[in-house]
């Protein structure tokens, strides 16, 4: 009986990983074993641990990876991955591949930079503290994605096929739509990897990709992210809001501390301050984006306009490349990163990790947290037990490179900048299927979150929706 597996984001935001595995009956063979997503395990500390644990099926028995996107939860364990013996072709499409060039070698660099960091310290428990993979590891693991065009049919095997449709979370980001031949029968699996937002401007200000997702889609049996499921977005306008916290900050003289995820989030985020600023609705603070990863992402999104809104496409012909406008300064070295902390006039600090589980923000956030005049703003996801969601959630201090750090300065959250749809968008996609899948299972959400829709659909819809399981072995019948 042919199968799908949990091995990542069942019962928690991160670690995306599932295996589909078509045993054939009668004749001793394992069938086809392929991965939907193969993402880092991020947040509280036995999640981290999963990361280093091998899968219930040796790398080399997997025979592809399907990507749906470029997100380090859903990519990021792709080098351990191959690391272990993974030898086949991983799909995606040509914009996500080329995100994962700069997203996973910068993952192994931290990586590398962490455990010699902790070396040097002496405060880790392991000695030494080794990487879960290097650069070098990562950049070698791009030899084996092969790039797929949306729309575009792919036969993986004699009994397996799929295709990617557009899911409008990030650029490239798409489904899979899964078509699975069992007893001479098939079955379409969907699994959704993220769900972007259903409208652009008005329900999603600043959004950058497209609409999505796709509607009227047919379903035997739907994996559906959940991340938001508890939770509804505001659909009013950040500006203004944003335009408040960074007055109140100048005129305390402090500066706002902004943790982004370098892809998208940054970009989005910079278009608008350089829109505001031209608007005269913010002074023209001096802005460091302090990642060398976006400075990559930004050339990669000029690149592939094809998956813009038309507001998007716009903003990019009328103020060019974020690169070369005045004010805005992406740190590429260590030692530019580390003259930003000697500026002590107001400025902008847009740098990552979003969730701050690694990277330069920890620089920053250990040097200006316990400055009240600073500002710390979110507009970005925060899974639970990340340093992010430490601070965001009012903590007094907070664990950097090993000793607790004062939280003094202000902490803001701006909710509008996600790019996950919330359940009334969820609903109002679901409804333009023309059947109700046999079942649903949710995945990619906290409990409560996902406990939450799976109430709102089974109500709204009549559907079977199931809550999954880490590890849970389910059959495709």
């Amino acid at each position: 009986m042919a199968y799908i597996q949990f091995l990542g984001a069942a019962g928690t935001v991160t670690g995306s990983k599932h295996l589909i595995n078509s045993s054939f009956e009668g004749d001793g063979k394992k069938g086809i074993q392929v991965l939907v997503d193969c993402g880092l395990f991020q947040g509280q500390k036995e999640w981290r641990e999963r990361n280093w644990k091998e899968l219930p099926v040796p790398a080399d028995e997997i025979d592809a990876v399907i990507l749906t996107h470029a997100h380090l939860d859903h990519c990021g364990w792709i080098p351990r991955l191959v690391k272990e013996g993974f030898k086949g072709p991983i799909f995606a499409t040509s914009a996500t591949i080329d995100l994962c060039g700069i997203i996973l070698p910068d993952s192994g660099h931290l990586q590398e930079e962490d455990a010699a960091f902790y070396n040097k310290i002496k405060k880790s428990k392991h000695d030494p503290a080794l990487p879960l993979y290097t650069f070098d590891e990562a950049q070698e693991c791009m030899q084996y994605f092969r790039a797929v065009q949306v729309g575009q049919n792919v036969q993986i095997s004699p009994e397996l096929s799929f295709r990617f449709v557009p899911a409008a979370h990030i650029l490239g980001s798409c489904m899979a739509e899964v078509s699975l031949t069992i007893r001479g029968e098939s079955r379409r699996l969907l699994f959704t990897g993220d769900i972007g937002r259903v409208r652009d401007q008005t329900t999603a200000p600043g959004k950058v990709v497209h609409s999505g997702p796709k509607e009227g889609e047919i379903a035997d049996l739907m994996v559906m992210e959940s991340t938001y499921g508890n939770r509804v977005h505001p659909h009013t306008d950040p500006r203004p809001e944003l335009a408040q916290v960074i007055q109140q900050t100048v005129a305390r003289g402090g500066s706002m501390v902004v943790p982004a995820f370098a892809v998208e989030r940054t970009q989005k985020f910079v278009f608008m301050l350089k829109e505001m600023m031209e608007a005269g609705q913010i002074p023209r603070l001096p802005v460091f984006c302090d990642s060398p990863m976006a400075i990559k992402a930004v050339e990669i999104y000029l690149k592939h306009e094809e998956d813009y809104t038309a507001e998007a496409r716009a903003l990019i012909r009328k103020y060019g490349s974020p690169l070369e406008w005045p004010g805005f300064t992406f740190a590429s070295t260590a030692d530019e990163s580390k003259k930003i902390n000697e500026v002590h006039y107001p400025t902008i600090i847009i740098s990552s990790s979003g969730m701050v589980t690694g990277g330069r923000i920890l620089h920053h956030l250990a040097q200006r947290l316990p400055d009240p005049k600073n500002t710390v703003l979110f507009i970005g996801f925060q899974a639970p037990g990340t340093r992010g969601f430490t601070i965001k959630s009012g903590a007094r201090e907070v664990k950097i490179f090993g000793d607790f750090v004062q939280i003094r300065a202000q902490i803001a959250v701006l909710e509008q900048f996600s790019d996950h749809a919330d359940p009334p968008e969820l609903l109002e996609w679901l409804h333009t299927f023309p059947k109700k899948p046999r079942i649903t299972y949710l995945v990619h959400g906290e409990p409560a979150a996902s406990s939450q829709l799976r109430d709102a659909m089974a109500k709204e819809l009549g559907w079977n929706v199931k809550v999954a399981e880490w590890m849970q072995t389910v059959d495709v019948q």
